[in-house]
């Protein structure tokens, strides 16, 4: 399994505010789904931070995101660890499979890979 990107998500009602305030360190918005707006630079595309009010389909915010190459592979590594699934593994109607996990320090994880 591959990670592919990792990114921070904070959760606030200030989204408008965020995304003018990491403009202002040169991101530009690639994603907007109205509840999550994600930021990147275009020079670094995987350079990322993720602004968001809630999640759509999740009972919380999760902390950061991983993407990886093998999202199934992930779940499985993490499920027969004995580590606390938050979210169960499932197909998101936005082009993502992913679930959530809890980290040893108590973070949620959204572990996902695109479809």
């Amino acid at each position: 399994m591959t990670v592919r990107r990792v990114v921070p998500n904070i959760q606030t009602d200030a989204v408008e505010e965020s995304r003018e305030f990491y403009g202002l360190l040169g991101f530009e918005e690639v994603m907007n789904h109205g509840w999550i707006v994600t930021l990147a630079s275009p020079s670094v595309p995987a350079a990322q931070v993720s602004v968001m009010t809630g999640d759509k389909t999740a009972p919380v915010v999760p902390d950061m995101s991983v993407e990886v190459d093998d999202v199934d592979a992930a779940y499985a590594a993490m499920r027969d660890s004995g580590a606390e699934i938050v979210h169960p593994l499932q197909d998101e109607e936005w082009g993502v499979r992913r679930f959530f996990v809890r980290d040893p320090s108590g973070r949620v994880v959204n572990v996902l890979g695109h479809r």
